[in-house]
């Protein structure tokens, strides 16, 4: 027997395993990192999906059962899980809702909590609320934590790569709905191969990246005229709003509609930014030189590595489309506005953000949020500063709760700054090679 066999062996759970038997239902956000995130507990051997598309009934039940004080994802969240248990067969026994959690100013921290309580409320108590954590060694996964870590990290990379092909496609298709049809068939793929994965984590990797070298092909192969006169508007803010097109009434289709490009700051980010507070926080509490800080920066080590495994396969496609090779350039970036050491979370992520797409050559920004969230309301107070420091850039933010009525007129205004702002913005643009060879 070859000495590699033990590579192709799947990684499942037993029956004794507290998730055994059970359902999980995860948040959509966003479309295509959420249904691979799923297929990490099926290759794990528990049964997984994301929620339903949301719609006008996930508002309806979101707001009956929250009084107003909560942020527009709070509502949303809520609104899909009740729609959950509304579903004929539903059984509270073996339905499990995943809620993450985190520290910080945000109220995204009280969610999993506020979750519990309402199904509580709702005669719903049997409904279990997932929310792993690393401060219990992710013991709500009953063992298989640190493979559902990796695996979970390598979704979450190959969902963000594949979005990230399909915005920098979709603007300039011939057929409209050809780089959407690239995008599922890839995603599929990409989910199919995931779940069929080997518990070896080199064997796996090639698996996915084979994957998303096929994806790549797809992409290639969709008729397209790439433009340059398109304006460039790069999208940030609060992370559930700006993913889930739900929340933000489909904001990027809206922009693509009116002839322009979306860059969207996606889900690693977040993760590369929790990491470098990790850091942070073992500093202060003087774990420079600990087994925690060793932990901390291997993981680092491990899932940067991972993220330009999978992201090779597009490597050419992603010039002048490059993310940060460091999380500290965009906190840098943030730092005489907001420095991390001082101010927290998605605020420091969005304005660090903000400046560093200013200077890969965007022509707008846009920032996303919940109406009331402290992060947008935060960060629209510096966004005139930063503006004029970046030559005058134009940065709105847009706020959400559900009842906007002039968003395509305010796009349109906001367009028409984009475009004379290009005329004169002090940084350039990196195009990859296909606009100067398009496909028609």
């Amino acid at each position: 027997m070859p000495a590699f066999r033990h590579e192709h062996v799947s990684r499942k759970i037993g029956p004794g395993h507290p998730l055994a038997g059970k359902k999980i239902y995860i948040p959509r956000m966003p479309e295509g990192s959420s249904l691979a995130f799923a297929r990490v507990f099926r290759w794990l051997g528990i049964d997984a999906e994301p929620t339903p598309p949301s719609n006008e009934r996930t508002r309806e039940l979101g707001r009956k059962f929250t009084n107003g004080d909560e942020c527009y994802p709070a509502i949303v969240t809520v609104g899909d899980f009740l729609r959950i248990v509304e579903q004929p067969g539903f059984d509270p026994e073996r339905t499990v809702f995943f809620m993450p959690t985190a520290e910080g100013p945000c109220r995204f921290g009280q969610y999993a909590p506020f979750l519990k309580k309402i199904l509580r409320e709702a005669g719903y108590a049997d409904v279990q609320v997932l929310s792993p954590t690393s401060d219990n060694g992710y013991a709500d996964l009953g063992g298989v934590g640190s493979f559902f870590v990796r695996g979970a990290w390598r979704a979450l990379v190959g969902g963000d790569v594949l979005s990230r092909a399909l915005l920098k496609t979709r603007p300039y298709e011939t057929v409209p709905g050809a780089t959407e049809a690239a995008f599922n068939e890839s995603l599929e793929d990409f989910c199919k191969t995931l779940e069929a994965s080997c518990a070896d984590p080199a064997c796996q990797m090639r698996s996915l990246a084979a994957s998303l070298t096929r994806a790549r092909e797809r992409y290639h192969r969709v008729p397209a005229y790439y433009n340059p006169e398109l304006p460039l508007i790069g999208v940030v803010g609060e992370i559930f709003c700006r993913l889930n097109t739900f929340s933000n009434e489909d904001l990027v289709r809206r922009l693509e509609g009116f002839g322009a490009e979306a860059w969207l700051s996606h889900i690693a980010e977040w993760v590369a930014y929790t990491n470098a507070d990790e850091v942070r926080k073992l500093r202060l509490r003087g774990k420079a030189v600990s087994l925690d800080m060793l932990k901390s920066k291997i993981r680092s080590h491990v899932q940067i590595s991972d993220e330009h495994a999978l992201t090779a396969p597009f490597h050419q496609d992603f010039v002048g489309y490059e993310e940060p090779e460091d999380i500290r350039e965009i906190l840098e970036l943030a730092r005489p506005y907001l420095p991390s050491d001082g101010a927290l979370g998605e605020m420091v992520l969005s304005v660090g953000k903000a400046a560093y797409l200013a200077k890969k050559g965007a022509d707008g920004i846009i920032d996303i949020s919940p109406f009331t969230c402290m992060n947008g309301i935060v960060t629209e107070s510096i966004y005139p500063k930063l503006s004029k420091d970046l030559g005058g850039i134009p940065i709105r933010n847009f706020y959400f709760d559900g009842t906007q009525s002039d968003l395509d007129r305010d796009l349109g205004i906001y367009l028409e700054l984009a475009r004379s702002y290009r005329e004169k913005k002090p940084y350039q643009r990196t195009y990859p090679a296909c606009f100067a060879s398009a496909v028609v």
